[in-house]
């Protein structure tokens, strides 16, 4: 399991570039949805869910998936 201390390790966890489209806004919606303690966001772009960083530690373990926020990958 990842070594995270916070919720500020948890907010930084993201496998976009910061050079990304809107990665500010991206960011910031990750750490509301975190401080509110909902489990997704919805991308401002495309309308899909996307899982926080939180819920996928709970889960306990990667997916395989390559999620945005997935605690797991390096």
């Amino acid at each position: 399991m990842p070594d995270l201390k916070s919720k500020e390790d948890l907010y930084k966890i993201s496998r976009l570039n910061k050079n990304y489209p809107k990665y500010d806004e991206i960011i910031n919606l990750h750490k509301e949805a975190i401080d509110n303690q909902n489990d997704i966001y919805i991308d401002p772009d495309t309308g899909f869910a996307v899982l926080t960083a939180e819920f996928l530690l709970k889960r306990g373990y990667c997916c395989g998936s390559g999620c945005r926020h997935c605690p797991y990958s390096d």
